[in-house]
């Protein structure tokens, strides 16, 4: 299936399934997020970043982005940020944990993602005196 058909595809299907197809007051994957997870959440309707990519439009392949120009010498961190992730438009939201949270205000689950063996929040300690 050709890039532009399999984009109609998404667009027809989400047009059946939600009513609606891309539009950024009723998107697929956008949540009903709580008051409290709404004020100063950032845009609503695509933006462009940094490095000239459109986030939030659901064309996930952009000629600009480092994933269509990647090499061995391409550093991965360049992807990491804010600058990748949209502020309502993700569609990791549409998990049943994170709509637990951001639509029903349920607590976040402690421990879920952590290392035993790692402490990946070493950086956040407060400084130790030396004491024990």
């Amino acid at each position: 299936m050709s890039r532009e058909r399999y984009e109609d595809w998404l667009d027809e299907r989400d047009a059946e399934a939600y009513g609606h197809a891309d539009n950024p007051e009723l998107d697929p994957y956008e949540i009903n997020f709580l008051p409290a997870y709404r004020k100063g959440r950032g845009p609503r309707a695509p933006f462009v970043n940094r490095y000239g990519v459109v986030i939030g439009d659901h064309l996930y392949a952009s000629p600009e982005s480092p994933l269509e120009q990647w090499s061995k010498d391409t550093d991965p961190s360049v992807m990491a940020g804010d600058d990748w992730v949209h502020p309502y438009k993700d569609i990791g939201f549409l998990t049943a944990d994170n709509r637990a949270v951001f639509e029903e205000g349920a607590a976040v689950q402690a421990g879920i993602l952590l290392h035993p063996d790692k402490d990946a929040g070493y950086a956040s300690d407060p400084p130790s005196s030396g004491k024990p």
